[in-house]
């Protein structure tokens, strides 16, 4: 047959014969046939992109940034030219990362760059995992594989709990980015577990390239999972989900939104309102007369336990009124039992409205779900000025893992006992008696005191600057495990 009347393969179908699909679905994948009107070229153009449904237009001053700070970023080969061979040959299954018996020594060279960092909560109980590009070492001293097994063997610490992914994408370039067809194989190689509780995945400073890449993938990505994602062209734009005090942002990524900025006034503009002391401005902390806004006597979340206590007469043996409240609700055998109970997150409105209902002092319900009340508990501990674990015990903390096994209780017993405040030493003591109370029914609702300490760990200690690093995790993490399981024989009844 002539080249030239030789009948074209619908794209949509290559991939269906490509996978095996014949018209049928898996479970976690949305059928291609939604897409049997989508004819993706070969060739784009921005306007297609651009213009296409789902995706938030570029700016124009992102498209007109100096080369020498792009870094040659935007057309350097981040797109392999051979990029649909490297699709056609079909994803590998990556069944032996997961079964690798790593540990934090094997990624020692990227933990210490930091390209991956566990950063805590966000508002409504979410732990946050920062990926930042610009820390990639270069591709020549990096297998690709490797990468992939650093990112998996960090998820899969938090996988069981809802969580969210910020992704920082300015810095990628040819002297550091993966292949294309790498991409595809991590999209494989991330199976359910990691897919089901990533709540969003926000990517920052998005490039064209990226925009290429997800159309050219979509059409195999499922629905629910691109409902995840979410473009942001500006910090400011991600400070809305996430407090960016609380992010391990990169110097050169803080220095590009600059950039932006400075070519967009009306952004510029909304930045300062939303960011204000994030920026250095003390305007946030001002109404319209300049004044500081005060704080009512009432006020429970953001405050530290000191104020509390001064300031609240419903306050019963040191115990903040919110937190009691919180426990003696999950404290039911029907919320007790809750699977997944502290790994859930709550809708945000409803979260913010009872905090700030809390602060008024006016009654609050938790409307019969315990995620509700789960996540709250968390956020007040999160939201003090100084953790319960407090700053001078941070650093004791760290070296928790190096202790001879033989000393650990004497000395968890000297931090807990002999240097916490006493209103620090009472919350800490009636939480981990209800904790215990969550495990004992582990079997019910999930909950090891290992899982346990995952979630309150981090919401329990932190340093100063309020920016943990993914290596400071695992020590707090064992201190909370330790505490928890030996609860009884530290706290004194």
């Amino acid at each position: 047959m002539d080249p030239e009347h030789q009948p074209k393969l619908n794209p949509v179908r290559a991939f269906q014969v490509l996978h095996g699909c014949n018209g049928e679905t898996e479970e976690n994948y949305t059928s291609l046939s939604e897409y049997h009107d989508y004819e993706p070229s070969l060739e784009f153009d921005d306007s297609e992109l651009i213009h296409g449904p789902g995706l938030a237009p570029l700016p124009p001053e992102l498209l007109d940034i100096p080369e020498e700070l792009l870094d040659r970023t935007a057309n350097d080969g981040t797109i392999e030219e051979n990029f649909e061979e490297e699709l056609a040959r079909g994803p590998e299954v990556y069944t032996e990362i997961a079964a690798s018996g790593l540990d934090e020594e094997a990624f020692s060279d990227l933990n210490n760059r930091g390209v991956v960092e566990v950063v805590g909560d966000d508002e409504v109980g979410r732990r946050v995992i920062v990926v930042a590009a610009c820390r990639l070492p270069p591709s020549n001293e990096l297998n690709p594989d490797q990468l992939l097994k650093y990112l998996m063997f960090t998820l899969d610490k938090y996988v069981e709990q809802d969580y969210s992914v910020v992704y920082f994408h300015y810095g990628l370039n040819s002297k550091n980015k993966p292949p294309l067809s790498w991409l595809w194989k991590a999209y494989k190689a991330f199976d359910r577990k990691y897919k089901k509780n990533l709540k969003a995945l926000y990517l920052v400073h998005p490039t064209n390239v990226i925009r290429v890449v997800w159309q050219m993938l979509r059409p195999a990505i499922s629905v629910k999972f691109g409902r995840k994602m979410m473009y942001l062209n500006y910090l400011h734009e991600l400070h809305q989900y996430i407090s960016l005090e609380k992010l391990c942002i990169p110097d050169s990524v803080l220095q590009y939104d600059k950039t932006l900025l400075s070519k967009s006034p009306r952004a510029a503009e909304i930045a300062q309102k939303v960011l204000g002391r994030f920026l250095g401005s003390s305007s946030s902390a001002k109404d319209d007369q300049g004044e500081k806004t005060p704080r009512p006597k009432t006020q429970q979340f953001g405050v530290s336990l000191q104020f509390i206590r001064a300031n609240n007469t419903n306050v019963i043996d040191g115990i903040p009124p919110i937190v009691r409240q919180c426990v003696e609700f999950l404290s039911r055998p029907d919320a007790l039992e809750t699977e997944g109970i502290f790994r859930r997150s709550a809708n945000m409105v409803t979260v913010k409205q009872l905090q700030n209902s809390c602060n008024q002092g006016e009654p609050i319900s938790f409307r019969d779900d315990p995620h509700i009340a789960a996540v709250l508990l968390k956020t007040f501990l999160r939201d003090l000025e100084e953790p319960v674990l407090t700053y001078d015990l941070y650093e004791e903390i760290l070296k928790f893992q190096s202790w001879p096994n033989a000393e650990k209780p004497r000395n968890v017993k000297i931090l807990i006992l002999e240097r916490l405040p006493i209103e620090n030493y009472k919350l800490l003591k009636y939480l981990f008696q209800f904790l215990w109370k969550v495990k004992d029914r582990s079997c019910l609702n999930k909950m090891t005191c290992s899982n346990l300490a995952v979630v309150f760990g981090p919401n329990l200690a932190w340093p100063p600057s309020g920016q943990m690093s993914l290596q400071a995790i695992a020590p707090i993490n064992a201190f909370t495990d330790f505490t928890l399981e030996n609860q009884e024989s530290i706290f004194i009844i």
